[in-house]
């Protein structure tokens, strides 16, 4: 079987523009559902805010390191995932935007030596002290 890409179904323009010459506009109106490509989310303000909010949190954190690229190093994906967060009567309470590596490219001992996960909740502590405090 011989695998071939897609045919582009539209031609595309010739023509360059630099970035100071295309004027780009975001939609300010909240959406109402969650995207599923970068390229939906990034018109709107709301979602472009939650992804400028994450990547701010992954540098804070030091999620990771800039390095050089040499051509033997197996490149790890990513893809956006983003979610609306509502309040239980349905309003929006706030738009999440998540940065998540494609794992199923690395390879134990070659891309990874240890996991990151800087998932937990406030509820979640205190839920273990509460236990912690009944079995004294």
């Amino acid at each position: 079987m011989v695998l071939r890409p897609k045919q582009p179904k539209t031609t595309l323009s010739t023509t360059t523009t630099t970035a100071s010459t295309v004027s780009f506009s975001r939609v300010v109106s909240p959406p109402t559902h969650d995207p599923l490509v970068f390229n939906d989310a990034n018109r709107y303000e709301a979602w472009h805010s939650a992804m400028c909010k994450e990547i701010q949190a992954l540098h804070a954190n030091k999620t990771w390191t800039l390095v050089s690229f040499p051509p033997s190093m197996n490149v790890v994906g990513n893809r956006w995932v983003y979610k609306i967060n509502h309040i239980s009567d349905g309003i929006i309470e706030r738009y999440k935007a998540h940065l998540v590596a494609s794992s199923f490219t690395q390879q134990e001992g070659i891309d990874y030596s240890e996991t990151f996960s800087p998932v937990i909740k406030q509820a979640t502590i205190k839920l273990v002290f509460s236990i912690v405090v009944l079995c004294d």
